[in-house]
């Protein structure tokens, strides 16, 4: 069983043995190079479109997702690793166009096959085929995944936990790649976030000597077994060759020529009108479809009712009558075939009278809505215009009565001053008087 939570999406080692690529009878070493080669086409991908280092690793996520779900052989590689980078570019809020992600892949195709560097023209029918192939692979992604594409990456803890450490800055730059590579393995798929980036950072103190603390990873919820088996599927990493293209898939054909022709040969399209004479149409033989999972076998017969195949039926209004106009064999559109003359439908003139009075109804239509909204706005410029004038008049009397305040509180203060300076000269005319006393 395969747990899928918000943040987890984790399997064993026995699941991965028992994938579905190698139910399919792909070897291990097949589906390791495979995964490598679609990891090496998200990143280089990603660099050509100028996304950041957290689209390409939640892309290269959700490839190994989709693979532990999905077997080669039925999704191919190349149009699977489009797909991821397209959806991981909107899930982190850096989302590319369509055309320029098929641009890029196009230009990857010919440039690792060795063909002419042409532009893929978005009017083609090879830019529409891929088109309609990287939409069909992100739905399928998104149905596999349930919808949950939340993804954790190592790169946040190992900061955190070099900080703790007190570890110098280029043990953090040496663990930060160690971390970018090991999205090219299964670690993501097997341990947490946690557990990746305390295995990258014992790597990568390993590779500087740098001493640590005596069991430190018991300190982010790690187990030694688990840290020594990511170190250990680091150290096979390095030893694997570059990521190559295996064909595996039942489809031979490459990304940019998945899709085949949706249309009927000309000799089924004869067959197909001599049985409509009959009364039904069969079609002993279908194109195959463009999914790679799933497929319609030949001689499946299709019956369509002759109802459904008639050509439409043209009413003339003068005459009242149903005429049929079927198409000859060159190309000219007659009446009733036993009639053997093009008899053109005549208009009335109560027919050109009524479209008259229709086109002056609509202009009178037209006229009056314009109308009204000039009448709208009108009534709306006048309500802002009362508004505003409402505005105004309450700004003056405020200030009014500000100014009525300020001239009142002013007056009462003189009024006291005045006050006061009576009262000193009563004082001091009172102090005069009782000095003159004293002296007489």
């Amino acid at each position: 069983m395969i747990y899928t939570a918000l943040d987890t999406f984790y399997v064993t080692e026995e699941l991965l043995s028992n994938s579905p690529s190698r139910n399919d009878g792909i070897d291990e070493m097949t589906e390791s190079t495979l995964r490598r080669f679609g990891c090496d086409l998200v990143q280089e991908s990603g660099i050509l479109l100028k996304l950041p280092q957290a689209v390409m690793a939640t892309g290269q996520v959700l490839f190994h997702r989709f693979y532990c779900k999905k077997s080669f052989a039925l999704f191919n590689v190349k149009r699977v690793a489009a797909s991821c980078v397209w959806l991981a570019a909107k899930l982190e809020e850096s989302p590319r166009k369509i055309h320029e992600v098929l641009q890029v892949f196009n230009r990857m195709e010919q440039r690792r096959g060795k063909l002419p560097l042409e532009f893929l023209e978005l009017s083609s029918q090879k830019y529409e085929e891929m088109k309609i192939d990287l939409i069909r692979t992100e739905r399928h992604l998104l149905k596999e995944m349930g919808f949950i594409c939340h993804v954790e990456h190592p790169h946040k803890f190992i900061i955190s936990y070099l900080k703790v450490l007190a570890a110098p800055s280029e043990l953090m730059q040496v663990a930060w790649n160690l971390a970018n590579d090991s999205l090219r393995s299964t670690l993501c798929v097997r341990f947490k976030s946690e557990v990746v980036a305390c295995g990258v950072v014992y790597a990568a103190s390993r590779k500087f000597k740098v001493p640590f603390p005596a069991r430190w990873w018991e300190v982010f919820d790690a187990k030694w077994s688990e840290v020594e088996v990511v170190c250990n599927v680091l150290a096979e990493l390095y030893k694997q060759p570059k990521g190559y293209y295996i064909e595996v898939g039942r489809n031979t054909k490459s990304f940019v020529l998945t899709t085949k022709a949706w249309d009927v040969s000309s000799e089924g399209q004869e067959g197909l009108i001599k049985s409509i004479v009959n009364g039904a149409a069969f079609v002993k033989e279908l194109p195959t479809t463009t999914s790679s999972d799933a497929g319609i076998p030949k001689e499946v017969p299709l019956k369509t009712p002759l109802d459904n195949l008639k050509p439409r039926v043209v009413k003339d209004r003068s005459h009242d009558l149903d005429v049929v106009r079927n198409p000859d064999g060159n190309g000219e559109l007659r009446d009733d075939p036993g009639a053997g003359k093009e008899k053109p439908i005549k208009h009335t003139e109560n027919e050109l009278g009524d479209r008259i009075k229709d086109k002056d109804r609509d202009r009178l239509r037209l006229r009056e809505s314009r109308d009204s909204g000039r009448d709208y706005n009108v009534e709306r410029e006048r309500a802002r215009g009362r508004d505003r004038d409402r505005e105004r008049r309450e700004k003056e009397r405020e200030r009014e009565e500000r100014e009525s305040t300020k001239e009142r509180d002013y007056r009462r203060k003189e009024r006291s001053r005045d006050v006061d300076r009576d009262f000193q000269l009563i004082r001091e005319k009172a102090r005069h008087q009782h000095h003159r006393r004293q002296n007489v």
